[in-house]
């Protein structure tokens, strides 16, 4: 089985994100919206996951206008990220297969440069460098002139997870994440609304998971509180003490196998 998990750049119109999510029709598994950084999480799994995820990526590119886009996450396009993550066993393999495909199908059907990332460059990489030192591996040569471009990935499980600080201003946030940073934790200090967050991808959650981060970012700083973004694997939460559930924002529903098996 593989998983998608679409980013799209809208995370305030109610209406247009229904729309976007509606195109994934049963594969839908998740939203997750946020206003500051105006930008949503849609996660997709099971049977006929690369076609919903083509429609998904159609809408998005047919109703969404990167030009008038104000928010305080990186992006590169209005559907900015799409990872193909393995699960069930699944190997890395297929991942890559649907990724290449999806990506080559955007670049044709879309006009949507694409930039990969997995086994050969990070994401990261592709932030830094899009259209730089890095050109599109599929689609046009420059941006679409309202949907950017778009950076489509093969990797293992990761969870998102943000954690605001109390009492903490920006240059704070940013001393934070980068001292958490590591080969299991990618961070970034942000200003969101009127507080500050360091918003975290764990990218080997089952070495670094959400309570391991939290009890770092907490020895150096006050938690105000912690926001899981979409869901995690379960063997992760169950890692973790239920009594910490609550306060870390975690809950047996939120787990990719509880949604998967509704």
């Amino acid at each position: 089985m593989l998983e998608c998990v679409i980013n799209v750049s809208e995370g305030r119109d109610v209406s247009l994100l229904d729309a976007i999510a509606a195109a994934a029709g049963g594969c839908l598994l998740d939203v997750h919206r946020d206003a500051d950084h105006h930008r949503a999480v849609l996660t997709l799994a099971g049977d006929g996951v690369e076609a919903a995820a083509r429609s998904v990526a159609r809408t998005a590119v047919e109703t969404l206008d990167l030009r008038a886009h104000t928010g305080v996450h990186p992006r590169i396009g209005v559907l900015d990220v799409v990872p193909f993550v393995p699960l069930d066993g699944t190997g890395l393999d297929a991942a890559i297969a649907a990724r290449d495909g999806f990506a080559a199908w955007a670049g044709t059907e879309l006009a949507l440069p694409c930039f990969l990332y997995g086994p050969e460059r990070t994401l990261p990489d592709v932030r830094r460098g899009a259209f730089r030192a890095i050109a599109p591996d599929f689609g046009p040569p420059a941006p679409h002139p309202t949907a950017g471009a778009c950076a489509v990935g093969a990797r293992p499980v990761l969870v998102a997870y943000n954690l605001w600080l109390a009492a903490a201003d920006l240059a704070t946030a940013k001393a934070v994440a980068a001292s958490v940073r590591s080969p299991a934790v990618r961070a970034l200090g942000l200003a969101v609304g009127d507080g500050v967050q360091v918003s975290c991808n764990l990218i080997a959650p089952a070495d670094v998971g959400p309570a391991e981060i939290y009890d770092q970012v907490a020895a150096t700083v006050v938690i105000e509180r912690a926001e899981l973004v979409g869901l995690l694997p379960k063997a992760v939460l169950l890692d973790i003490p239920r009594a910490r559930w609550p306060a870390l924002d975690l809950a047996e529903d939120r787990t990719i196998e509880a949604r998967v098996q509704r």
